[in-house]
C-alpha cells in the first residue's frame, strides 16, 4: 500500500483479479518508453516538493506495472472528502465498486481495482478540499487527469473506468472534462450533488445515475436549504456516534433520503451492466 500524500494523486488498496475462464489476449500490454525517466520528469512537473515528487513517481511506476497485462483499470473515487479507504466506505458504495469489477470479469476481461485519493486526512486537507469544491475541483481534477493520461500513454490497450459516488461522482465528472474525447476513460457517476449541476457534462463515455429507482435522491434534486440541513446535521450525528464509542466517518452521517445505490438493486445493476455492454464487447 502506498503511503498517502496530501494534495497528490495516490494509489491505495490495490487488488488484482483475473476471471476464472477469460479468453486469452492476443498481445500482452507492454510498458512503453523509458518509464522511470518519464515518471520522474512528470512528477517534478506536478509536485514541487522533491520528496513528494519522488513518491509520486514511484506510484506511477507501480500503477503502470500493476496494470500491465490487464484489460481494465477500475479506479474508485471515494465520496465525502475523497480520502476514505475501501474498508471504511459505506457498504453500498463498496458494493458498487465490487459489482463493476465482477461485471467486467464476467464479460471475459481481466482488471485491476484501485483507489484514487484526492485529499489527505487532516483538517488542513479537508479545508483545502472544501476550497477546491468551490471551483469544481479545478486543480485536483487536472492532477488526476494528468495521472490518467500518463498511465494510458505508457500502458497499451488498457481501458479505465472511474467509479464515483456523490462528491466522488462530481470529481470524476470534472476529471473527464479535462481528458480528450478519444481517451479510453469511462466514468460511472452515482448521486451527483445538485450544487454542481450547472458544471456537469455528460458524454457517451459517462453513465449518470441520479436515483435508485425507488425514491428521489435529495442530494441530487434537492434545494440549497435541503443540502444545508443535511450537512449541518451530520457533525452532530458524528459526535453522537463517537460518544457511544462507535467509530464512523463523517460521510456516514450524511443521511440523505434516496442517496443509496445498492448493487443488489436491479435498477442500478442493469443500468451499469448495460453501459458496460454498450461500450465493450462481451468476450
Amino acid at each position: 500500500m502506498v503511503r498517502p500524500l496530501p494534495e497528490v494523486s495516490m494509489l491505495s488498496s490495490k487488488q488484482s483479479q483475473r476471471p476464472a475462464t477469460p479468453r486469452a489476449r492476443n498481445k500482452a500490454n507492454p510498458i512503453t518508453g523509458n518509464l522511470e525517466e518519464e515518471s520522474h520528469r512528470f512528477a517534478r512537473e506536478i509536485v514541487r516538493n522533491p520528496k513528494q515528487a519522488e513518491e509520486l513517481s514511484e506510484q506511477l511506476i507501480d500503477a503502470c506495472r500493476e496494470v500491465r497485462g490487464k484489460d481494465f483499470l477500475i479506479v474508485h473515487d471515494p465520496g465525502g472528502w475523497g480520502h476514505a479507504r475501501m474498508e471504511t466506505c459505506l457498504e453500498w458504495e463498496k458494493g458498487i465498486v465490487n459489482g463493476v469489477a465482477a461485471a467486467i470479469g464476467q464479460m471475459g476481461y481481466s482488471y485491476l481495482v484501485t483507489q484514487y485519493f484526492r485529499s489527505g486526512f487532516g483538517w488542513r486537507d479537508v479545508f483545502e478540499d472544501s476550497r477546491e469544491q468551490l471551483s469544481f475541483f479545478s486543480h485536483k481534477a487536472e492532477k488526476m487527469a494528468a495521472w490518467l493520461r500518463f498511465i494510458v500513454a505508457h500502458v497499451e490497450n488498457v481501458n479505465v473506468i472511474l467509479v464515483g459516488v456523490s462528491q466522488g461522482a462530481a470529481f470524476g465528472n470534472a476529471v473527464m472534462q479535462r481528458l480528450d474525447e478519444g481517451a479510453p476513460v469511462y466514468s460511472i457517476e452515482l448521486g451527483f450533488p445538485f450544487v454542481y449541476r450547472s458544471r456537469r457534462k455528460i458524454t457517451k463515455r459517462t453513465l449518470a445515475i441520479d436515483d435508485n429507482g425507488e425514491q428521489p435522491d435529495k442530494l441530487v434534486v434537492g434545494s440549497l436549504w435541503d443540502g444545508m440541513g443535511i450537512f449541518a446535521a451530520a457533525p452532530f450525528k458524528w459526535i453522537g456516534h463517537h460518544l457511544r464509542g462507535e467509530k464512523v466517518s463523517l460521510p456516514h452521517c450524511v443521511n440523505t433520503p434516496g442517496h443509496a445505490y445498492d448493487w443488489g438493486n436491479p435498477f442500478i445493476e442493469n443500468r451499469i451492466r448495460g453501459f458496460l455492454k454498450r461500450n465493450f464487447t462481451v468476450r
